[in-house]
C-alpha cells in the first residue's frame, strides 16, 4: 500500500523548514475518537472547539486536542481534564498546567498574553519530564495512526515517557511526526529510538539536531535557517540560538541567527518546489510541496572583520 510518508521517505524529502509554526500551545485532553477537524468533532464541545479556534486567531497560540495512547472507542469521559499551556521561544519556555472539569472557560483565557509569552500566573507550573506529542489522527491522515499509534503505543509501554497522543502537528508525509514540549522542536519519520534521543536532550536543555523539522516559535525560513546554524557549529544548546530577524518574502529571505554569546549569522533561505510531485497527505492529487534550502551561511563576525 502507497502511502503519503512512504513517498516522501523513498524521495528523500528534507525535514527542516516543515514545522508547524506557532509560538503558544493550548493542548487540552480529549479522550475518544477525534474527526479531520477534531476541535469540531470530538467529545468536545463543538461550541467550545468553535470557541476556541475563534479566540486563538492572530494571537500566536495554536490548540490541539490529547489523549492517553491506548484503545479511544468512545472511552469514558475523565472527571477531570488534564490542560497545557506551553510557549517556545528560546530563553522564555514554559508549561503550565491544570484539570478541570469542564474546558468551557477555556475561550476566555488571554490569548494575546500567551501568545506573547505572558502567562501571569496561570494556572501551576509543569516541572515533569518533557511532553512527548505523537500525531495519530487517523481521520486527517492515515499514516498518522498507521505509524504515529503504534509508537505513541511502544513509549507508553516503555514507561519514564510523558507521552501523549494529538491531534495534529502538521506533515502527514513526514509519519511518524513528534513534538517535544518545552522547547517546541518537532521532529519526522520518528522511531522509539529518535523520541527517547530527543526526549533525553530536552531534558538536559539540548536539541536532537539529526531529524528535526523545526522549532515552532519561528517562520518556516526561520526554522530552516536555525537548524543550518546549529549543523554548521554543532550547538545543541536549546537556548542557544535564536532567530532575531527575517527579511524578505517568498522565494526567498535572508534571516539572522544570533547565538547568546554574541556570534550571529546571516542566513540566505530560498523556497522551492519538492519534486517529482508526490501526495502531501494519503489520498490527495500529487503536488509539490514546497521546501526550505538553505543557500548560504556567513558569520556576520567574519564580515566585520573584512570590513
Amino acid at each position: 500500500m502507497s502511502t503519503c510518508a512512504t513517498a516522501s521517505r523513498e524521495l528523500a524529502e528534507p525535514l527542516a523548514g516543515t514545522a508547524a509554526t506557532a509560538r503558544t500551545w493550548l493542548l487540552v485532553e480529549q479522550p475518544g475518537p477525534w474527526g479531520a477537524d477534531a476541535l469540531a468533532s470530538s467529545h468536545l464541545s463543538p461550541a467550545v472547539g468553535r470557541a476556541l479556534a475563534r479566540a486563538v486567531e492572530g494571537t500566536g497560540v495554536r490548540v490541539a486536542l490529547i489523549r492517553r495512547p491506548g484503545r479511544h472507542a468512545d472511552c469514558h469521559e475523565p472527571a477531570l481534564q488534564r490542560v497545557f499551556a506551553a510557549h517556545t521561544a528560546p530563553g522564555r519556555s514554559w508549561i503550565r498546567t491544570t484539570a478541570l472539569a469542564d474546558p468551557a472557560a477555556l475561550p476566555e483565557l488571554d490569548f494575546a498574553a500567551l501568545g506573547a509569552g505572558e502567562h501571569g500566573g496561570l494556572w501551576e507550573a509543569y516541572e515533569g519530564d518533557p511532553l512527548a506529542l505523537v500525531c495519530t489522527n487517523g481521520k486527517r491522515d492515515r499514516c498518522c495512526a498507521l505509524l504515529g499509534r503504534p509508537l505513541a503505543a511502544e513509549l507508553a509501554a516503555s514507561g519514564g515517557t510523558e507521552v501523549w497522543e494529538v491531534t495534529h502537528i502538521g506533515g502527514h508525509r513526514f509519519a511518524p511526526t513528534l513534538f517535544v514540549l518545552p522547547y517546541g522542536y518537532a521532529y519526522g519519520r520518528a522511531t522509539a529510538h529518535v523520541v527517547k534521543d530527543a526526549l533525553e536532550a530536552a531534558r538536559g536543555g539540548r536539541v536532537r539536531i539529526a531529524d528535526c523539522r523545526g522549532r515552532s516559535a519561528w517562520d518556516r525560513p526561520g526554522q530552516a535557517a536555525d537548524l543550518a546554524v546549529r549543523a554548521l557549529t554543532g550547538e545543541e544548546g536549546a537556548d542557544a540560538l535564536d532567530v532575531t530577524a527575517c527579511e524578505g518574502a517568498a522565494p526567498r529571505w535572508t534571516v539572522t541567527v544570533a547565538h547568546t554569546d554574541g556570534r550571529a549569522w546571516r542566513v540566505e533561505v530560498a523556497q522551492g518546489a519538492s519534486a517529482p510531485p508526490r501526495p502531501e497527505s494519503c489520498g490527495k492529487a500529487l503536488g509539490t510541496p514546497a521546501r526550505m534550502d538553505v543557500v548560504a551561511v556567513t558569520e556576520l563576525q567574519e564580515l566585520r572583520a573584512g570590513a
